[in-house]
């Protein structure tokens, strides 16, 4: 997926956040099951913030997993969220294709402490740091000193090393060499993607096919075109409810304009008015490791929830599943041991309005901070921290959340949302009212 950098977050003040209205929680002694779809229906249903559809999964101590779906894979026509409708997951594909670099480091394949530049025969360094290397590992932790302003997607014919080595490239920090500082930056993955290729020989789409998606038993995959007629039909589209206003703020064009009476707007895969396309210019003259980027590996991935919590009971059993490993779990915990956390006296990097306040390798540790509309607090009570990720793209939000020690864990994705995040803070994070709404619930 094409995915647009991701915005900062401003702020709400307190008491506008105080003004949400809690929603009511399960009653007691009713079942657990029925009375969790009821609240995730209203969820959806809220007239303040309607979604336009929500599939999830999660799993507690003490009861069966639970999953479910609710509201419109697509409008106009109107078809139904099931459980084998395919989102496009937004960040979500970076823990995955996190999964693969992890494999293809147990495979002895690709060295996690490696300059990237000899991963790829080609030198990548940051103009402003020359001697400090930019290693894999970097890249799976927003370390690498890659910023996301001289884009995130290249045309085939385009070689990334080559790109990120020209004059004046947009693409790194003059202020903080590698390892230093935690921007969140999906020409990362992008890059990650170029140097798994280079490693082994295999395009992108074709690799996680093989090392990840296969052997987990996933439906979708990095490259539209090759997913099946049966999934391509059931592919969501994305939404936002928006309507068109005049052009403000300096811009030449009209812009699209929150408004909870306006109709709901296509704003990615909306395969009945333009069906999946080939990627242009892939061809056999493509050589694997020259331009990851072709795959969209920091959003491009399709695939169901079911998948996705394929994804979480194999991290929850400690990298095994179906009785078979998967991965280690010393590779479990490399993934889940925090590389970075937000010092605010260091200044040590961007928390996106309070939003990632630690990270691990290809993954995000929630550690529970809080203050209204502020922090990554995942339940109202609190003293739950939690790995996993999130994505939030062209409408969709969604996450993959879980607990080791606890065994709390949950996946979910909503291909719509119908008001501005940041005028809907949560009340106790950063999150949107009703993201915050669901991560309670499910979690």
């Amino acid at each position: 997926m094409h995915q647009a950098p991701l915005k900062r977050r401003s702020l709400l003040a307190a008491a506008g956040l105080l003004a949400l209205p809690e929603m009511p929680s399960l009653a007691a002694g009713a079942d657990p099951h029925a009375a969790l779809s009821a609240e995730l229906q209203a969820v959806v249903d809220d007239a303040r913030w309607p979604l336009a559809g929500l599939s999830v999964y999660s799993v507690a101590p003490g009861r069966k997993p639970f999953s479910a779906q609710f509201g419109a894979a697509h409008f106009a026509p109107n078809r139904p969220i099931t459980p084998d409708t395919l989102f496009r997951v937004a960040s979500l594909s970076k823990l995955v294709t996190g999964l693969g670099a992890l494999r293809l480091a147990e495979a002895g394949k690709l060295d996690l402490d490696a300059d990237v530049g000899e991963v790829l025969g080609a030198r990548v360094r940051n103009p402003a740091f020359e001697h400090e290397p930019i290693r894999v590992r970097h890249l799976l932790s927003h370390l690498s000193s890659l910023r996301d302003d001289g884009g995130i997607a290249f045309p085939a014919g385009v070689k990334l090393a080559e790109e990120l080595a020209k004059p004046g490239s947009k693409s790194w920090s003059g202020d903080h060499a590698p390892g230093e500082y935690f921007t969140y930056c999906n020409l990362n993955y992008g890059l990650l993607a170029s140097a798994m290729e280079r490693a082994t020989g295999q395009r992108f789409d074709a690799l996680m096919q093989q090392w990840v998606l296969a052997p987990l038993g996933m439906q979708g995959g990095f490259n539209g075109l090759a997913l099946s007629p049966a999934e391509q039909a059931n592919v969501a589209t994305l939404y936002r409810r928006q309507r068109v206003g005049p052009a403000r703020d300096g811009r030449s064009e009209d812009v699209e304009v929150w408004d909870l009476a306006a109709p709901w707007r296509a704003q990615a895969d909306d395969l009945d008015a333009k069906p999946l396309a080939a990627i242009p210019g892939l061809d056999d003259a493509y050589r694997p490791g020259d331009n990851g980027t072709l795959f969209s590996p920091q959003g491009g991935l399709r695939v169901r929830v079911a998948d996705l919590a394929r994804v979480l009971d194999m991290l929850m059993a400690d990298g095994a599943i179906d009785g078979q490993r998967f991965v280690t779990r010393a590779s479990v915990d490399r993934m889940f041991t925090e590389t970075w956390r937000h010092e605010l006296a260091k200044g040590n990097g961007d928390t996106l309005g309070g939003l990632f306040e630690a990270w691990g390798l290809g993954a995000q540790h929630f550690i529970d901070r809080s203050a209204p509309g502020w922090g990554d607090r995942l339940v109202p009570a609190g003293g739950l921290q939690a790995w996993g990720h999130l994505g939030f793209a062209y409408g969709l939000e969604a996450a993959l959340l879980l607990d080791r020690k606890t065994r709390r864990g949950a996946v979910y994705v909503l291909n719509g949302h119908s008001a501005e995040p940041t005028t809907h803070r949560g009340r106790y994070s950063s999150f949107p009212a009703w993201q915050e709404r669901i991560n309670g619930l499910l979690l």
